[in-house]
């Protein structure tokens, strides 16, 4: 495939980088399968504890240097790495489709998220600002100023093979930060992929070898991360399980740690809602990238006198839905990443049925022509309740409760009755709805939106969410602040030594 060759895949690839230095490593191979069609892609060479420290060493002595460049000058690097992603949207792109599964138009959307954290970082970086505040002795000045924090670790799960490293690499690297990529087992050419585009602009611009690292392995590369005392803020995305085991690690040291984990979105459907756009919205929410997004539409709460009018419409879209190789962009919906997530999908689909639900379209793994990976499935629609424990859980597949409601308080108490908080929607053309949503009173989660759904993030607005979320916030807003380290400066510009409080200390 001539998108591989574009990004320097070959057979076999070295899956440990400091910048555009390649290590080749001691242990087995990592390959990469697609689930578009059970296919080898490719294989990665993993890397080993040596390799490792190696590449930790590396980043360390590039941090000395890397927080010495004006913020500015960073940012132009990131700028330039902006130009060199447009010019491989479309092999990238198509990477991402082919090695995890998303539809080739959400693979075009990832890469083009990534040009837009470029283009955020770049203004971000003349505008990494302090307070300045009065101080309570004359002739003194205080203010606060922000530095680099030091090493950074990423942890990125499959879903987002490449956006999620980009929302935190191009703010920690204005922020004057190096970082070491851990991604996913699942997508590592993705990430070799990057490398070598970081590597272009990095020699380029005679960034010191080590701003961009990359390691790749299964669980024990990630804990190495975490254990390290020598990684200042440690960034994980993925499952609520491993956020927790690596919030605590992290922890024990006294480290930072930027946690982005499970989601369990609803939408509450108003009768005043517009289904013009509720249902459109539901239903992308629901199977886009097969249901494995962390903001994927996992519930509709449907209020009781449009229930039947809903359900009937959700119904008939469903049927339409067409599903296969996710790069035909006439496909809706394109594989799960692999048989361990088929079987989840299964599982949860009995665990709903034993509990009472009823299925209005029911599940299946797809066989027959172009369903040879065995990873293709039937987006399903199930009627449940609240307190079934399936509901309540997260699974990562196109499954969709529909629930019933009777007042928007016990609409929102349903939506946030969960142990998850990261995305959340109400469709309602009701002011006082809407308002009510958003209150201190409404929504508990990181994201509430109204008449739109629960995945589609904006670049410029933080993103992240409660409770077993994690609490982390990635992207806009202020969330480059994670990326660094605050100071506090007094000033004493007279001649006498005033203390603080009016304390006396005469000698």
């Amino acid at each position: 495939m001539d998108f591989l060759k574009d990004l320097k895949i070959s057979a076999d690839n070295t899956g440990t980088s400091t910048g555009a230095r390649w290590i080749a490593a001691k242990t087995p191979s990592l390959t990469s399968v697609s689930p578009v069609n059970g296919k080898t892609i490719a294989s990665v060479t993993t890397t080993d504890k040596e390799s490792y420290d190696s590449v930790v060493r590396t980043a360390e002595a590039a941090f000395l240097e890397w927080r010495t460049w004006p913020a500015p000058r960073r940012g132009e690097v990131v700028r330039q790495m902006g130009e060199a992603l447009r010019h491989y949207k479309t092999p990238l792109g198509k990477l991402v489709s082919y090695e995890m599964g998303k539809s080739l138009q959400e693979g075009y959307g990832e890469v083009q998220e990534m040009i837009d954290i470029c283009d955020f970082a770049v203004g971000l970086s003349r505008q990494l600002h302090g307070l300045t505040m009065h101080s309570e002795r004359p002739a003194h000045r205080m203010y606060e100023q922000w530095h680099p924090l030091g090493l950074v670790g990423i942890i990125s799960a499959f879903n987002f093979p490449v956006a999620v490293w980009s929302w935190n690499s191009m703010l920690a690297w204005v922020c004057g930060d190096v970082c070491i990529w851990k991604p996913s087992e699942k997508t590592p050419l993705c990430a070799v992929a990057c490398q070598h585009i970081v590597a272009e602009v990095f020699a380029r611009n005679n960034v010191p070898e080590g701003v961009s690292n990359l390691i790749t392995g299964a669980r024990d590369t990630g804990e190495w991360l975490a254990a390290d005392e020598r990684i200042a803020l440690v960034s994980a995305t993925g499952s609520t399980r491993m956020g927790k085991a690596v919030g605590a690690v992290v922890a024990a040291r006294l480290g930072r740690s930027l946690l982005e984990l499970g989601g369990n979105n609803a939408i509450i459907i108003s009768q005043d809602a517009d289904l013009n756009i509720a249902i459109p919205g539901a239903v992308f929410g629901a199977v886009g990238t097969a249901g494995q997004r962390c903001t994927t539409t996992r519930r509709l709460i449907i209020h009781e006198s449009i229930y039947d009018r809903v359900k009937e419409k959700l119904t008939t879209v469903y049927q339409q839905l067409r599903i296969g190789d996710p790069l035909d962009e006439k496909n809706h919906v394109g594989p799960l990443i692999d048989k361990d997530a088929v079987q989840n999908y299964l599982r949860a689909i009995e665990a709903c049925k034993k509990e009472g639900g009823r299925f209005l379209i029911e599940g299946a793994v797809l066989q027959g022509e172009g369903f040879d990976s065995g990873c293709y499935v039937r987006p399903c629609i199930a009627e449940a309740a609240p307190d079934y424990a399936i509901v309540r859980h997260e699974t990562f597949a196109p499954i969709l409760y529909l629930l019933k409601y009777k007042t928007l308080d016990e609409a929102i108490a349903i939506q946030n009755g969960v142990p998850q908080g990261l995305s959340s929607s109400i469709m309602t053309l009701n002011l006082r709805e809407a308002e009510q949503f958003l209150s201190a009173g409404g929504s508990d989660c990181g994201i509430a939106n109204v008449n739109i759904g629960t995945s589609g993030a904006e670049i410029g607005g933080a993103f992240g969410g409660e409770k077993e979320t994690g609490g982390g916030r990635e992207s806009g807003s202020d969330a480059w602040r994670a990326y660094m380290r605050r100071q506090t400066n007094t000033i004493n510009y007279s001649t006498q030594l005033p203390l603080a409080q009016g304390i006396k200390f005469d000698i």
